[in-house]
């Protein structure tokens, strides 16, 4: 839903940075309020408390304390509870998943035919936001150590990545989060090789993101959480969070989310002492007023991309300046919600995704040129009235920066202001058949095996026409964003709307495909993956990511005294080209004032001109008819 979503990109206002600023030097902790009720009421065993709450929530452990706690609830509990790797980080950690399991069973497939619905529970891929770390150890322990929380384990099976970002946990110190409160020390946002991981989901460039990958297609959740700590404006909610219900998630599974899931979660944690509200995308931060705004959640982040695999996707945001205890007592009030609902509702979540995947396996087995597959969208303009629970706040000139600068105090109001409540398709597609990727694009080729995609390859060398597009008029952005050289179109927002190659026209060409291309059907359960990556004018996509970016480099070039003999030649047996360049010469005075265009306009008319240059390689097929497609094996 988010087209800017701040823990995702945006630093704190000043006025908040000033906030923090008066708090203890090295100890961005304010005095914790007073505990949730459920947390007076069930004190933990003074040899069970986690390592935050032992501190009194001043510190969150490092990742071999986080990792040895885990594994002692395994020892304590093994026929409920386990420690699995899934991969290793960039600098070689360990990343470890903890599983709950009433009935002792720890086999994906064994829990899927048994009805149980799986709830995967990522924390820390921002490894300075560490809420839900230290909550899913507590909540853990509750489940399977003192039992006042065995009940979310009768038929839900949560799967915990206590720590996603490894690496960039262990770059442990007081000053990684300037606009967080407490606890003294944390992580760091990126990963080793300073890249976010929650931009990497469809281009999958990480060690972490292809360890993720395989752990989600070997696991494949029924739902799905992402935890985080939000930045932006200061308001009385500590635990905010968003769920997508627009019109690219499939509808039984929008319906749930808003109708059944978001209801509960507000009331239920509500209830227990926190003060819930939605994901608080504010559409000015300097003036609430202006209400809320909507976006759509990109592929490049955790939910974005899970909503493309059919599977409810919900995003956890405490908020960064109240105090540890609070934001850690409201993740665990949080999750522990969250699985009474996948508890209750456990028959309609399993057959909800079922269904889904079945319907977009059944219409991608069939090529239907009306069939419609959204790609970019934004606000339709419909709002509703929210009441907005904030601070009042004054906005001055700073006399530092000279920009306006917003103050709040701590007095609380409720102000009504217009919320953005729904998305419109700007941008769709019909998808073909199948794609068709030609061998020497060994990469993309990587990426979409990585994804769990299902590819088949050619047998042998195949030439045909297919659909395609001819790009032209790309624009890169000005320095490298997540390590990468990508495109994106001015006046779209940017990279936070997503990157654009500028304008692609759908073509058919006749092109050659040598033995060992991939062929990628759209008869699977993540065929929208297999879209958005291959689609070029998809917000994520690989070439919007740069991954094609040599088919728009020009190789040949043609010498000035060359050229004016060609285009003598050319004008005196062609009178409509004449024509045209005469015209031409009239109507544009930039062009008619540069010999290089002027010569540039009879090279690209020439047969020397290089007819696949911005000429997207991958082919779109309607009919699999012909295709040499090698048995599989």
């Amino acid at each position: 839903m988010r087209q800017r979503t701040p823990s995702r990109g945006r630093r704190v206002p000043l006025a908040a940075a000033c906030v923090l600023a008066l708090l203890p030097a090295g100890r961005l902790s304010a005095q914790p309020g007073p505990p949730a009720a459920s947390a007076r009421r069930h004190a933990p065993p003074a040899d069970w408390r986690t390592p935050a709450e032992r501190s009194d929530y001043r510190t969150t452990p490092r990742y071999d304390e986080t990792i040895a706690y885990a594994r002692r609830l395994a020892a304590t509990a093994p026929r409920q509870v386990r420690v699995e790797t899934f991969g290793k980080s960039g600098e070689g950690r360990d990343l470890v998943i903890i599983i709950a399991s009433k009935t002792g069973v720890f086999d994906p497939a064994a829990l899927h035919r048994a009805g149980r619905p799986i709830v995967l529970i990522q924390n820390a891929i921002h490894a300075g936001e560490m809420d839900g770390k230290d909550a899913c150890l507590a909540l853990l322990r509750d489940m399977v150590v003192t039992g006042d929380k065995a009940g979310l384990l009768d038929r839900a099976v949560p799967v915990v990545i206590p720590i996603y970002n490894a690496d960039g946990h262990e770059r442990f110190g007081p000053h990684n989060r300037i606009n967080q409160n407490g606890p003294q020390e944390t992580g760091w946002r990126t990963q080793a090789s300073n890249l976010n991981l929650n931009r990497d989901y469809m281009k999958a460039e990480t060690a972490e993101t292809r360890a993720f990958l395989r752990l989600w297609n070997r696991w494949l959740p029924d739902l799905f959480v992402d935890t985080h700590v939000t930045d932006g404006a200061d308001y009385q909610y500590d635990t905010t969070y968003g769920v997508d219900t627009g019109p690219d998630i499939f509808p039984a599974i929008a319906a749930w989310q808003r109708q059944v899931l978001s209801p509960y979660l507000e009331t239920s944690v509500g209830a227990a002492g926190q003060v819930i509200g939605p994901f608080m995308n504010l559409k000015d931060d300097g003036d609430p007023a202006q209400g809320l705004r909507l976006g759509q959640d990109l592929p490049r982040f955790s939910t974005g991309y899970v909503n493309l695999q059919n599977r409810p996707a919900v995003l956890l945001e405490t908020h960064m300046l109240k105090d540890y205890r609070t934001r850690v007592r409201g993740s665990y009030e949080f999750l522990r919600a969250l699985l009474e609902v996948v508890n209750r509702d456990a028959g309609r979540l399993i057959e909800m995704n079922r269904a889904a995947d079945a319907a977009t396996i059944a219409a991608g087995g069939r090529y239907d040129g009306g069939a419609s597959v959204p790609l970019r969208l934004e606000p339709d303009g419909t709002t509703e009235p929210f009441t907005l629970r904030g601070f009042r706040s004054k906005v001055t000139k700073s006399g530092i920066s000279g920009a306006r600068r917003i103050e709040y105090t701590q007095e609380p109001i409720a102000i009504t202001v217009p919320r953005e409540t729904s998305l419109k398709v700007t941008l769709a597609v019909a998808p073909p058949l199948a794609y068709i990727v030609p061998a020497q694009w060994a990469p993309v080729i990587e990426v979409l095996r990585a994804h769990g995609l299902r590819l088949r390859r050619t047998a042998r060398a195949w030439e045909g026409e297919v659909e395609t597009y001819r790009c032209e008029g790309p624009v890169w952005h000005g320095r490298p964003f997540e390590g990468r050289q990508v495109l994106f179109q001015p006046g779209e927002g940017g990279l936070r709307s997503g990157a654009s190659p500028g304008t692609c026209t759908p073509v058919r060409e006749r092109l050659p495909f040598p033995a060992g291309s991939a062929v990628v059907s759209m008869d699977q359960r993540a065929a929208r993956v297999a879209v958005h990556l291959l689609e070029p004018q998809a917000p994520d996509s690989l070439l919007a990511w740069g991954v094609f970016n040599a088919v728009f480099e020009r190789k040949e070039y043609a010498e000035p005294y060359v050229m004016e003999t060609l285009a003598a030649d050319m004008l005196a047996h062609d009178p409509g080209l004449k024509q045209e360049f005469e015209r031409r010469l009239d109507e544009d005075g930039e062009f008619a004032a540069s010999p290089g265009a002027r010569l540039d306009f009879f090279y690209r008319r020439s047969p020397w001109w290089d007819a696949r240059l911005g000429l997207y390689p991958v082919g779109r097929l309607a009919s699999l008819d012909g295709i040499p497609i090698a048995r599989e094996r």
